[in-house]
């Protein structure tokens, strides 16, 4: 990851520039390694458009094209860099699914083993004596507070034994993963964020290389069938 920002094309849209990664609410020195293939993907897109609008300006100065020859190539640095880059986002969505299920794992690892000591099952017994709508509200004061050995006993138990459901025992397990591994759960949110960016920001990469080739592709498409008739009356 860069640490400088590129600067501002304007004939590329401002949704592919790396500043739209770094201004995530999620991005910060503890998410930074997690949004870096995010920010790198972006990056490329962001440059590789500029490239293939350099390029149609550049065709324009061949003394040996037409404006349809011109075009033509245009069109097919476009198409290599658009394959390219399709292969770069498909890559980093795949890498950021990794990171969010791993993460997942972590932030739900069983407290197995933990229920127990002279006092689990009194502890246990005593927020089964709590009212129904009271015990939830207990056992999250028990995770905020850091008492592990509450904690411990009902969650490191079976969920009936303290009142409560297997639903409300994942809760609050993942309440409790999240309240002591915050840096984990950070990063969580932003590799779902940065997964989620890339599926918004991912689809204007094509319409984005139109703009910058200057033609429809239905245009072009034709320009290069009419080339390739043309061309079969020089085959020897």
């Amino acid at each position: 990851m860069a640490d400088e920002i590129q600067d501002a094309d304007t004939r590329v849209t401002p949704s592919f520039h790396a500043q739209t990664v770094r201004s995530m609410p999620e991005y910060d020195d503890d998410t930074a390694s997690i949004l870096a293939g995010t920010e790198a993907v972006f990056t490329e897109a962001y440059i590789a458009v500029g490239r293939v609008h350099d390029a149609r300006e550049a065709g324009k100065t061949n003394p040996a094209w037409t404006e349809a020859a011109a075009l033509i190539e245009t069109q097919n640095f476009a198409d290599k860099l658009t394959t390219s880059l399709a292969k770069r986002f498909d890559s980093a969505s795949a890498n950021l699914t990794r990171v969010i299920a791993g993460l997942e794992s972590d932030l739900s690892q069983p407290l197995e083993g933990r229920g127990v000591g002279a006092m689990a099952g009194e502890i246990r017994s005593y927020v089964h004596s709590l009212p129904e709508g009271q015990r939830m509200g207990f056992i999250q004061k028990a995770i905020e507070a850091g008492d592990e050995r509450t904690v411990g006993a009902v969650l490191g138990g079976v969920p009936y034994l303290s009142g409560i459901t297997p639903e409300m025992a994942t809760m609050l397990l993942r309440l409790y993963h999240e309240n002591t591994n915050p840096r984990a759960a950070k990063q969580l949110r932003a590799a779902k964020a940065g997964l989620e960016l890339i599926g918004e920001r991912g689809g204007l990469l094509f319409a984005e290389m139109e703009k910058a080739v200057g033609a429809k592709q239905a245009k072009v498409q034709k320009l290069r069938a009419a080339k390739a008739a043309a061309e079969k009356s020089f085959v020897v």
